[in-house]
């Protein structure tokens, strides 16, 4: 099998070199908007590097990888879309629900396959509370709670791009929340915090914000976000029912510290990131598409669940800029509203 990627920053470092050892993958063409970088990837995996994106197009491939800057996902979709290809690519298809909507309406038309990189749905924690909680075990599900914390903010010229903090960083909440316990968020109401570092404000976006998300079954769901968490990095979820409560996330690296006198210690080694964090995640969700290219697998996150993630997102930042509760009924599903 040959795999081109696009996309050869951190997280499309990452993904090739999970593609250079995955015992399926004879051939790996990669590509950048920076050439150079992009070559110096391939030389370090001993791949191919491809001068620019359209040269890629132009090797014969069995499938894509996105990676890329957010802003050329969608035309990169749709680009695989037009020359047959299936393809992986990391969230979001797009920024807004319309270029969403274009880039599924382009891979619908052409008949092949998408899927997106929501790499909660393959770590072993999630997955364990969504077996759980279909088992019965917990009950009557009543509360849910999530956490995303980044422990440092990301760089300045990134945030004007990024969407904001519910569309790049509490979407992958909102796609968790509906994959772990099957039911759909009909109303939010959303607040964010731009109090912290100054870039924050000068790109109008936040640094931490909160929301109150209600389920189709009546459960609750409060879920925090923060850029500016310095313990380290903390990604949670705890589901409380009329059984049981089962908290993800919670291990000896958690960066919570227990002020009670019989307490926990503190973690001796906090996580630092999404990567080191979620590394099995990701070679997962890599591993299952190409299982899906292969024919030996289902898609497991075409992209109407990105649609889905990102529409609560929108609910949110409408609900916080305009201070009141949002119906996701008030958020377009489809090119005709």
């Amino acid at each position: 099998m040959r795999i081109g990627l696009v996309g050869t920053g951190r997280i499309g470092g990452f993904h090739a070199g999970v593609l250079a050892r995955h015992p399926e993958v004879q051939g790996l063409v990669l590509a950048d908007a920076d050439g150079e970088r992009a070559a110096r990837v391939a030389g370090a995996l001993g791949a191919e590097a491809a001068p620019t994106v359209e040269a890629l197009f132009g090797h014969a491939l069995d499938a894509v990888v996105i990676a890329s800057a957010t802003a050329a996902h969608a035309e990169l979709i749709g680009r695989a879309a037009a020359a047959g290809l299936p393809a992986f690519c990391e969230k979001p298809i797009a920024l807004d629900v319309p270029g969403t909507l274009a880039a599924l309406d382009a891979v619908a038309a052409a008949g092949t396959e998408l899927q997106l990189g929501f790499m909660r749905r393959f770590d072993a924690g999630y997955r364990a509370a969504r077996e759980a909680l279909g088992s019965g075990r917990l009950g009557r599900l009543h509360t849910v709670r999530t956490v995303t914390s980044d422990p440092a903010p990301p760089p300045a010229a990134y945030l004007p791009l990024s969407g904001g903090l519910f569309r790049d960083c509490m979407v992958h909440d909102f796609d968790i929340l509906r994959w772990v316990t099957g039911r759909e968020v009909v109303e939010v109401y959303a607040a964010g915090s731009d109090a912290g570092p100054a870039m924050f404000r000068a790109a109008g976006d936040m640094d931490t914000a909160a929301a109150l998300l209600t389920l189709d079954d009546g459960t609750l769901v409060t879920a925090t976000a923060t850029r500016c968490n310095g313990a380290g990095y903390d990604v949670r979820m705890e589901l409380a029912g009329e059984r049981a409560q089962l908290a993800v996330g919670m291990d000896e690296r958690t960066p919570l510290e227990s002020v009670e006198p019989q307490g926990p210690p503190p973690p001796g080694k906090p996580w630092t990131g999404f990567l080191e964090r979620f590394a099995p995640a990701y070679e997962a969700e890599l591993d299952a598409f190409v299982g899906l290219v292969r024919g030996e697998r289902a898609n497991p996150c075409d992209g109407r669940e990105a649609l889905a993630a990102l529409r609560v997102a929108e609910a949110c930042e409408r609900s916080r800029r305009e201070r009141r509760p949002v119906r996701l009924d008030e958020v377009p599903s489809s090119a005709a509203g």
